[in-house]
């Protein structure tokens, strides 16, 4: 069997079989195979990393994959190397057409990202799973338009509009910390007569990971990442939003142990990071 690194399975109970990981049990539960029995089956089919089996680069698998282990439930991840040609016919009898992530549930496959994410909300609902919807609709749209911004600047090789596009992602990275430093309606006492300072809340709905952070947390790791290998550019320090957010991920395990290591990073971008010329 493969030992399990940790932007695999972390810190919870897992079970590596070649390339694929059930994750997580219960803690409190000393019978995980009778937990998992209650179960339906469930497995995230992701993409591969270099080596074939480690989690590759891909923000909207790392984003079900937090999904799936914030809602508590016992699951499978499967990494697909498709260089291999027996893993690309397997995906393809079994999702024809799609490439990961998909989600089998139950013997039915899924495959559209944001389809699945409201499927499970829907399916894995309280009283036995939480809701990870954020309060504040304002949540769901910070920081959407820090990816796209990235992307043009990182694919430009025009070194005339290279200062143009980073102030272009500085831009909208100032606009994700004024909203991550503005307190939302829940901080604000309205009784008390003193002004409220900036937010201490640790992620952007609160000191909860929501829907929100699933999305946003891998692409904004991508950017940071990347911007930094291939620009030589740092998120400003006065941006202390973004900082506290990107450091109180880090310490939390839905984030870290579902994250590719930076060398999967940098490597996907090595063809995309156009050199300034």
């Amino acid at each position: 069997p493969a030992q399990p690194s940790p932007a695999q399975s972390g810190t919870c109970t897992a079970v590596w079989v070649c390339n694929e990981c059930v994750c997580p049990v219960d803690r409190r539960d000393s019978s995980p195979l009778r937990e998992m029995a209650d179960e339906k089956r469930v497995e995230l089919f992701v993409k591969a990393g270099s080596d074939g089996q480690s989690i590759g680069n891909c923000p909207f698998s790392q984003r079900l994959f937090m999904v799936l282990w914030l809602k508590g439930v016992t699951f499978n991840v499967t990494t697909l190397d498709m260089r291999k040609k027996f893993e690309n016919q397997f995906l393809q009898d079994l999702a024809p057409g799609a490439q990961p992530p998909f989600l089998l549930y139950d013997n039915e496959v899924k495959t559209d990202t944001n389809k699945i994410e409201e499927f499970l909300e829907e399916i894995l609902c309280p009283p036995k799973y939480p809701r990870l919807a954020a309060r504040n609709p304002e949540s769901n749209t910070a920081g959407n338009t820090v990816f796209s911004k990235f992307s043009a600047y990182i694919k430009n090789s025009n070194p005339s509009t290279n200062d143009t596009l980073e102030k272009g992602l500085v831009k909208s990275l100032a606009k994700l910390d004024e909203y991550l430093n503005s307190a939302l309606p829940e901080e604000i006492d309205e009784n008390s007569a003193e002004d409220v300072g900036l937010s201490t809340r640790k992620f952007l709905d609160g000191n909860d990971l929501t829907l929100a952070d699933c999305n946003l947390l891998p692409k904004l790791h991508i950017v940071q990442v990347v911007s930094r290998k291939y620009r030589g550019f740092e998120f400003p320090k006065q941006f202390t939003g973004v900082w506290r957010y990107l450091e109180n991920a880090k310490d939390c395990e839905e984030f870290a142990h579902t994250c590719p290591k930076d060398e999967e990073i940098e490597q996907a971008y090595a063809m995309v990071a156009k050199a300034l010329k």
